[in-house]
């Protein structure tokens, strides 16, 4: 039912070579991004990167300095902000203490002056659709802080918006609950099909929710892509660092031969790279290798198409479900390696030596 009142109604946007300027500081330079209908699209990137000021944008509470925002095949750019018709999700929730849940979700539809009988309809669903039909008299400092979220959420979604913004929704929440929300957020999404744009600086949060991810850094597009392809095929170094943890070897290409590249880097470690590789002998390159593709080589045996490189536990943190280890490998780079914990497996401790090895094609050229 959901899906069907509200799948027609979600927008597609586009953003054209959009600039904010905030006197000599460019918060958002020049960027483009086309963002389809009823896609969840996570703007993610550290604090002064430009996300919410972009999203602010979109919602009409910033005005850009150049470029515009279309909405479907409407520019947006002069419409003022309450005249969008446009949900929007605050991190603070902001709530109003005196009105009641069912109240609060029911605000948007007074200011569109509806009748009383379709707003109890409107409202009754949509708290049917979060699971807060029992609480609908509670006032906001009755609630825990993600029944709170939950209402929020309701409250952007209740008046069918044809997009949603989100700034941070789940900051204010502790981890548990926070991975929870995730979930139940994105199942809410994908009912209504609704257009939404989610802004973040929590990695693990987009890889789980989002369909894509913009990944932005001082005010520019890094990278745009689907979670799995950021991870597996970042191509800058920012992106390889900021999307899960990345190992790191500055080396040059000194030769070559039928299956593989051959690698030595600043620090002296001697490596090679699968062939299909995009290089040639004489290029300096950056070679990135994710944490959880390192293990540890125990005997002498010889492994096809894995580098195997000789270092030293500096550190060991047990996690529960995984064992990090930082592993020196030169006097300027330490490795961190993460592996599954084994019920009675012995931990390899600090200072003991130790051979890392990795395949060819598990290194990433960035």
């Amino acid at each position: 039912m959901a899906r069907q009142l509200y799948s027609d109604q979600a927008s597609s946007i586009r953003i054209e070579n959009l600039t904010k300027q905030f006197g000599s500081v460019t918060a958002v330079n020049n960027i483009s991004l086309d963002i389809r209908k009823g896609e969840f699209i996570t703007l993610l990137g550290p604090s002064g990167s430009g996300k919410t000021t972009t999203l602010m944008m979109i919602a009409g509470f910033e005005f850009p300095s150049s470029g515009d925002i279309r909405t479907g095949d409407e520019s947006i750019i002069s419409i003022p902000a309450h005249k969008r018709n446009i949900g929007i999700v605050f991190q603070n929730y902001s709530l109003f203490p005196h009105m009641t849940a069912f109240d609060n979700i029911a605000f948007p539809l007074r200011m569109r002056k509806l009748g009383p009988e379709i707003i109890r309809e409107k409202v009754k669903r949509i708290l049917d659709l979060v699971e807060l039909s029992e609480l609908e008299n509670r006032y906001p400092k009755q609630l825990s802080g993600g029944q709170q979220q939950r209402v929020a959420l309701a409250r952007a979604l209740v008046f069918s918006p044809p997009i949603l913004l989100m700034d941070e929704p789940l900051g204010a929440l502790d981890k548990k609950l926070r991975e929870g929300m995730q979930l139940e957020i994105k199942r809410i999404q994908e009912k209504f099909q609704i257009t939404t744009v989610y802004v973040t600086h929590d990695q693990s949060e987009a890889l789980t929710m989002s369909d894509r991810i913009v990944i932005m850094n001082n005010g520019r597009i890094e990278q745009i892509g689907k979670p799995q392809e950021l991870y597996e095929n970042p191509k800058s170094r920012f992106v390889a660092d900021f999307i899960g943890k990345s190992n790191f070897l500055v080396a040059k290409v000194c030769g070559e031969d039928e299956q593989s590249f051959h690698l030595t880097s600043e620090c002296g470690v001697s490596f090679n790279i699968s062939k299909t590789k995009n290089i040639k002998v004489g290029d300096s390159v950056t070679a990135a290798i994710r944490p959880e593709k390192l293990i540890f080589i125990e005997g002498e045996e010889e492994l096809k198409a894995w580098n195997v490189i000789d270092g030293e536990v500096e550190e060991f943190i047990y996690l529960g479900d995984l064992r990090h280890y930082e592993v020196k490998i030169s006097d300027r780079n330490v490795f961190l390696i993460q592996i599954a914990s084994k019920p009675g497996v012995e931990h390899w401790k600090r200072g003991r030596k130790v051979k890392l090895g990795w395949k060819w094609d598990d290194a990433n050229l960035v």
